[in-house]
């Protein structure tokens, strides 16, 4: 579905910039084989919600390719992934987990997808305006498409630039601020996990279940 994407010259400049930035001895996160984990673990027939982040976290040993979530091992958790377990919490009464592994959700057909997929290690940001923003666009316009209905889940204010994006009315967006410390108070007591689930059922499709295990 996204071949004829990869083909494009944005793309093909995308990669060489990469390619560029692995010779030069850069870290690029997360590791080439798991840059498109989104897509593998959430195929485009299961998805059911769609999660817009922003980049990978830039410490090593983190990022594995779906948004806010991070490697099993990984401790202390970052502040967001923190902070959306407590409103989680606080939402449908998931116990707080010992790990930030968010598979599970994917598994359900949660499509955790960054709008762009890699970054250098240490700058945030620092792959912003390469070519990835067209590509991420590309599949959230295609998961739009989709006759069954989508909850589109939009945390912060680069998030909801992707509003235009989703224009069939079956489809919903849950929208607040992001989860990061800087905007959280706005983030806290909007329920969107509850909101989530009410929208699925309302389509006569299975709630997600949001209680990540321990591991």
């Amino acid at each position: 579905m996204l071949d004829e994407e990869t083909r494009k010259s944005y793309y093909r400049e995308l990669d060489a910039f990469l390619e560029k930035a692995l010779a030069a001895g850069q870290m690029i996160l997360p590791a080439r084989t798991d840059i498109f984990n989104a897509l593998a673990a959430t195929p485009y027939d299961s998805v059911r919600v769609l999660l817009v982040g922003q980049d990978p976290y830039p410490a090593p040993g983190h990022a594995h390719g779906l948004c806010f979530s991070v490697q099993p091992t990984v401790s202390p958790l970052p502040q967001s992934l923190r902070n959306v377990y407590r409103e989680l919490h606080d939402d449908v009464g998931c116990r707080i987990p010992n790990n930030g592994y968010l598979k599970p959700w994917a598994n359900q057909g949660v499509l955790l997808l960054n709008t762009v997929l890699t970054v250098r290690a240490g700058q945030a940001n620092s792959h912003q305006g390469r070519g990835w923003e067209l590509f991420t666009d590309r599949i959230i316009q295609l998961v739009a498409a989709k006759q069954t209905r989508v909850v589109f889940v939009l945390w912060g204010r680069q998030a909801q630039k992707k509003l235009d994006l989703i224009t069939q009315s079956h489809h919903t967006v849950v929208e607040a601020a992001h989860p990061s410390p800087l905007s959280v108070r706005k983030f806290y007591g909007r329920r969107c996990f509850s909101q989530i689930n009410r929208d699925l059922v309302e389509a006569g499709m299975a709630p997600i279940d949001w209680q990540i295990p321990d591991v």
